[in-house]
């Protein structure tokens, strides 16, 4: 589909546009809803300026932060993600992308992540060098999530500290060198819903397996701090239903901000549209959403956990 098109389905009924996504996701994917986990293994004390994040050192949050977390403590949060009905557990660092040393390290955390059973490792390191990202994939790291976060034309609102052909350039790294791709949004940061559309778009050019949607979290000393109403519940989940449409076949991965600018009839109805993946845990910075709550709607949905 065009933009065009994509547009003119944003404005019809809102039960018409969820029957269209939920009858494309029933012709691609069964009832299977897949978990990942994240860990902040670095935390804090970020070079680059993005508006929305609270790990910015050009923004003012109040967060703690940390240098890279070791081995063990690696170990025990990816068994107890796995524990909890994750499949897939990935690293997260903040910085423009881990110096040598903390690189060295990560290798390590691969492997000791897919040694756990049922557990495939990914990763968010940032922007990586071309060599770090053949080191990667040769470590068995499996998927690298690197989100473009907005559309091109709307990316310079966003941040300055580096382009959005960085992260362009970042994930065609990720593929040729043979890992999976997890690549998504954040929506609610002041764009359009032509905006949206680009978005969806732009994603489903770059054809990621999992694209994980969140929705910002205000969050104070951010510049978005004030941003709680800049977008509403009814446009959030047409923005799910408008991704299934442009991407029949990814995932679409319900991300951060769910549970504190969603209600849980709305977050049934983005299941029933399309969504059939959730982070499970908390996020980098903010809560997530107890295991046994989604549990207990996947149920009532007729939905079951990936094992």
């Amino acid at each position: 589909m065009d933009k065009k098109e994509l547009l003119s389905l944003y404005n019809i009924n809102i039960n018409e546009l969820i029957n269209i996504s939920s009858e494309i996701t029933k012709n691609h994917f069964d009832n299977v809803i897949e978990a990942c986990s994240i860990m902040s293994a670095k935390t804090g004390q970020c070079g680059e300026d993005c508006k929305y994040c609270s790990q910015s050192a050009h923004n003012h949050a109040s967060i703690e932060c940390h240098p890279l977390v070791d081995l063990e403590t690696v170990k025990r949060a990816a068994e107890s993600a796995r524990a909890n009905g994750a499949v897939r557990f990935s690293l997260v660092t903040s910085g423009r992308r881990p110096s040598d040393k903390d690189f060295s390290e990560i290798l390590k955390m691969v492997e000791i992540i897919n040694s756990i059973s049922g557990l495939t490792c990914c990763a968010s390191l940032g922007i990586l060098t071309e060599e770090q990202m053949k080191q990667l994939a040769e470590s068995g790291c499996v998927r690298y999530h690197h989100n473009i976060n907005t559309c091109k034309n709307y990316h310079p609102s966003i941040c300055t500290t580096h382009t959005y052909q960085d992260r362009i350039n970042t994930i065609r790294l990720a593929r040729k060198y043979g890992m999976e791709v997890c690549c998504g949004v954040i929506i609610g940061m002041g764009e359009t819903r032509e905006n949206r559309v680009e978005m969806a778009l732009e994603l489903a050019d770059i054809n990621p397996e999992s694209v994980p949607v969140n929705v910002l979290t205000p969050i104070k000393g951010t510049p978005f701090e004030g941003y709680e109403n800049k977008i509403t519940e009814d446009e959030i989940v047409r923005t799910m239903c408008i991704f299934r449409i442009a991407m029949p076949k990814a995932q679409i991965r319900f991300a951060g901000g769910r549970s504190m600018r969603l209600s849980a009839a709305n977050q049934e109805l983005c299941i029933k549209a399309g969504v059939n993946g959730v982070i499970v845990g908390n996020y980098l910075t903010t809560a997530g959403v107890d295991i046994n709550n989604d549990k207990a709607v996947f149920a009532k949905l007729g939905k079951v956990l990936a094992v």
